[in-house]
């Protein structure tokens, strides 16, 4: 029997906590992405990618209205997610953050190889 919308954060919390921590103990992206290509059903991915789309839209300060003109995706999914950005259970913002711990890692890396680079041509 499925479970009630209500239900979720206290009967799911607990079921959830086994698979997040399988996705957080697989080594890259690629295994994350073949595991949930095995997992989800296709309208499934397709929802989860278009919130992530939202979130990263939202950040960069786009109004729902430019969102759903961009994206195709409803101005009602924009909100839910705008709401849960602001005051869900803090998952996208932490997300957002690690893509950008990630993002500035990969950049400094990135800058040392040139800087070592630079330095060997010398």
């Amino acid at each position: 029997m499925k479970t009630k919308p209500e239900q979720i954060n206290s009967d799911w919390s607990d079921q959830l906590l086994p698979l997040s921590a399988v996705m957080a103990a697989l080594p890259d992206a690629e295994a994350v992405k073949a595991f949930l290509l095995d997992l989800c059903t296709p309208a499934e991915l397709q929802a989860m990618v278009d919130r992530w789309t939202v979130v990263q839209l939202l950040q960069r300060g786009l109004s729902y209205r430019a969102i759903n003109e961009k994206t195709g995706i409803s101005v009602t999914t924009v909100g839910r997610v705008a709401r849960f950005l602001e005051m869900g259970n803090g998952g996208y913002q932490a997300a957002l953050e690690a893509l950008e711990t990630a993002n500035s890692g990969s950049k400094r890396e990135s800058a040392d190889t040139d800087d070592t680079m630079k330095a060997s041509a010398s």
